[in-house]
C-alpha cells in the first residue's frame, strides 16, 4: 500500500489560478494598470486579523490559508505582500489543522467539535462535514490535524488513541466512509492531555508519521493496522511536538511552547532519523505548524500563553529554512 499525495500538475494549476485570483482582489487598486512585478524580499511577518487565534496553515505557491480556532474562519494571504482577507466565514466551530486536498478542497480539523470539514477555497463554502466522533462529551475529542493521500484524508484526534480515515463519496449513490483506526504497538496514550498531533506520510509513501505531543515521540504508523513503531531519532525528543511538514526526506517538526522547529533527516521508510538542526526566531510566540513558500518557512503564532481577546494581535512568522 502506497499513500500517494495529490498530483503535482493539479496542484500547480490550482496555485496558478488561486495566486492570480487572490493577487487581483487583494493587490490591484481600482483603475490602476498592473506594472511588471519586481522581485523583492517577502515580508518576514504576515499580519492576521486581531482576535483571529490562528493554529493551522496551508500554502501553495504564494497563497497561504490560515484557520481560526475561534469560529472556523479561513483567512487567505498573499505571501509576497502580506495582504489578505477572510475567504470563508466559519460556522462558529474551530478550524485547527489545514490541508489542501484534491482540486480546491481545504480540509479543516474541527478540534473539540469532533469533526473535519471541507471548504472550497474559491467560493468559501463548506462543501462537506464528516463526523468523526458525533456529539463528543467535553474532553473526549480534539480533532487536530489532517494529511491527504490521493482521495483519502487521515486525521488525528489528540484525545483518542486512534486515527480516522475519511473516504469521500465517489460518484452517484455512493456514500462517504469514516473509519476509526486504533493506534497500537509502541503507542502510549496519556489520559487528559493532547497526544496524537501533527501527521505526515513517510518518504516512501508506505506509512504515516504522527508526533505524540505528550511524550515527544515520533511514530511510524501502518495505515492498514494502526500498529505504530517509535521512529529511532538517536536520542532526540520532540517535546511539545505539533505540526509536521515533510519535504523529501526532510521533516520539520514544530515544538510550539519551545518556540522552535526541529529539522530531521529521515530514512526512506521513516523508521529512523536524526536531528540536523533547530530553527527559531525572536518573533515566535508559540508557533503551531509550518508551511513553505520558496526559501521561507511560515509559522502561525497561536500565542497560547497570552490572554485571548477580540483585540489580541496575531501574526505568522517567516524564517529561512
Amino acid at each position: 500500500m502506497t499513500l500517494r499525495r495529490r498530483p503535482a500538475t493539479l496542484v500547480a494549476a490550482l496555485v496558478a489560478a488561486l495566486s492570480t485570483s487572490l493577487a487581483a482582489t487583494l493587490l490591484a487598486p481600482a483603475g490602476v494598470a498592473s506594472a511588471k512585478p519586481q522581485r523583492q524580499e517577502p515580508p518576514s511577518r504576515i499580519e492576521l486579523p486581531d482576535g483571529f487565534q490562528p493554529e493551522g496553515i496551508e500554502a501553495r505557491g504564494p497563497v497561504a490559508w490560515f484557520g481560526s480556532r475561534v469560529d472556523g474562519d479561513v483567512y487567505a494571504a498573499d505571501l509576497r505582500t502580506g495582504a489578505g482577507r477572510v475567504i470563508s466565514q466559519g460556522d462558529g466551530t474551530p478550524a485547527i489543522g489545514l490541508e489542501l486536498g484534491r482540486g480546491r478542497d481545504l480540509w479543516a480539523a474541527g478540534g473539540a467539535d469532533g469533526d473535519v470539514k471541507v471548504v472550497d477555497v474559491r467560493s468559501g463554502r463548506t462543501t462537506a462535514t464528516y463526523e468523526l466522533t458525533p456529539d463528543p462529551a467535553p474532553g473526549a475529542s480534539f480533532v487536530n490535524d489532517v494529511v491527504v493521500t490521493g482521495r483519502t484524508a487521515w486525521v488525528t484526534d489528540s484525545l483518542q488513541a486512534a486515527l480516522f480515515r475519511v473516504e469521500p463519496a465517489r460518484g452517484k449513490g455512493r456514500a462517504a466512509t469514516v473509519t476509526r483506526v486504533p493506534l497500537g504497538g509502541d503507542w502510549v496514550q496519556t489520559p487528559g492531555t493532547n497526544n496524537a498531533n501533527g501527521i505526515e506520510t513517510t518518504p516512501d509513501g508506505r506509512a504515516l508519521l504522527v508526533v505524540n505531543s505528550s511524550n515527544g515521540e515520533l511514530h511510524r504508523v501502518d495505515p492498514r493496522t494502526g500498529v505504530t513503531r517509535r521512529v529511532d531519532l538517536r536520542g532526540a525528543v520532540l517535546t511539545n511536538g505539533d505540526g509536521l511538514l515533510r519535504e523529501g526526506r526532510t521533516l520539520f517538526a514544530v515544538q510550539n511552547r519551545l518556540n522552535q522547529v526541529a529539522e530531521l533527516r529521515l530514512s526512506r521508510d521513516g523508521r529512523s532519523g536524526r536531528l540536523v538542526g533547530t530553527l527559531t526566531s525572536p518573533d515566535f510566540d508559540v508557533p503551531t505548524t509550518v508551511a513553505r513558500w520558496r526559501d521561507g518557512l511560515y509559522l502561525p503564532n497561536a500565542r497560547f500563553t497570552t490572554p485571548a481577546t477580540p483585540t489580541t494581535e496575531y501574526w505568522a512568522t517567516r524564517v529561512r529554512g
